[in-house]
């Protein structure tokens, strides 16, 4: 088994696609083609985390966060950025990241938050827009039905909880081939008329490149006719933060125990206390202020989430209770869900826990 193997696996679960513009993500460290001897999974790769990697004999770390996120214009080890680095290379060890990749998963880091507090009727709370895409080709009717289902095969064509869509029309198209074609309907330097079939289908966008390919190579013509188009539909499966419902309502002084027992935290900062029972739950692991706005309008009576300052507990303005649970809480069980994930998926190969905890914030 090479790198790569266990990329796509990774990449099954949490296309890099649907990572966020700014975050740092996929193979950092490494080389896609080297042997793996073993594979251990963290929330971070820290240097005592490289360590454990050598001892265990892992030469491959997938790490929730980017170890590099902003530009590294030095190898000095004068961070422990640089550190890492330099001890991953020296000892041949790849480092990949999966970050907002699996924060927009929908089986990824905020599903695994309502997981644990046993929430249903899970949804995302900010759907992804532009990750729907749509084809537009021209066919000679005669291969029509081959080719949808050639697309329909490699994942084309779904929209929500509906498979082999698309809409066709049917129409005449002409052309005229010069000197150097060499056409597989009529004759060259001579027009020639062809009862066609235009076909429409959207896809997600990860899968682009199997579309193009399967589009080629299930087209009869020389030049295929095609055109792609972004969509502004929302990506109901994809995106930032979810929402889910308690089965029992409770006050706030009940979630608030439940919330620390089932993360595991030992502080939440919170907002005032509402009249409201607590039923309807919004979470972002991570930094999520960014979505309390959408959290209140989705109705949420609570909304878990880290990182929030001073100023963002007012903008609860007492109608949605703001849990401040810490970054390292919300994404804690990351590591162990990766682990089951890549357990079930490479049944010959052991798949390493980290041992290390992480997180840089101590408490007393």
């Amino acid at each position: 088994m090479i790198v790569q193997d266990v990329i796509n696996h990774l990449e099954e679960l949490a296309p890099l696609e649907y990572a966020e513009d700014f975050d740092n993500v996929g193979l950092l460290v490494g080389n896609k083609t080297t042997k793996v001897t073993g594979v251990l999974v963290t929330l971070d790769t820290l240097e005592t985390v490289v360590d454990e990697a050598i001892e265990k004999n892992c030469n491959l770390i997938i790490s929730f966060h980017p170890i590099i996120f902003k530009g590294l214009k030095k190898l000095t080890g004068k961070t422990y950025v640089e550190r890492v680095v330099m001890k991953a290379i020296k000892n041949d060890i790849a480092i990949y990241s999966i970050h907002t990749a699996l924060d927009n998963a929908n089986q990824g880091v905020n599903n695994i938050i309502c997981d644990e507090l046993e929430l249903t009727n899970k949804r995302i709370l900010i759907p992804q827009s532009q990750t729907i895409k749509k084809l537009t080709t021209y066919v000679p009717t005669a291969e029509a039905d081959a080719l949808r289902t050639a697309l329909f095969k490699i994942g084309a064509g779904s929209i929500g909880n509906y498979t082999h869509c698309s809409f066709n029309v049917e129409g005449l198209g002409t052309f005229n081939g010069n000197e150097n074609s060499n056409p597989i309907k009529g004759k060259k330097g001579v027009l020639h008329k062809e009862e066609e079939t235009k076909i429409t289908i959207t896809y997600a966008k990860h899968i682009e490149a199997k579309v193009l390919e399967t589009l080629f190579k299930n087209h009869s013509y020389e030049e295929v006719a095609y055109e792609i188009i972004s969509l502004e539909n929302k990506n109901q499966h994809i995106g930032m933060g979810m929402i889910g419902e308690l089965e029992n309502a409770m006050d706030t002084p009940r979630f608030l125990s439940y919330l620390k027992a089932k993360m595991k935290t030992k502080c939440i900062r919170h907002t005032v206390f509402t009249n409201k029972k607590i039923k309807k739950v919004a979470v972002l692991g991570g930094s999520g202020s960014f979505a309390i706005e959408a959290a209140k309008q989705a109705g949420a009576q609570a909304f878990i989430t880290a990182d929030l300052k001073y100023h963002d507990f007012f903008t609860a303005e007492n109608n949605i209770l703001l849990a401040d649970i810490g970054h390292y809480e919300s994404e804690q069980y990351t590591k162990t869900f990766l682990v089951a994930y890549l357990t079930k998926k490479i049944t010959n190969f052991a798949i390493v826990l980290s041992e290390e905890n992480t997180n840089p914030v101590k408490y007393i």
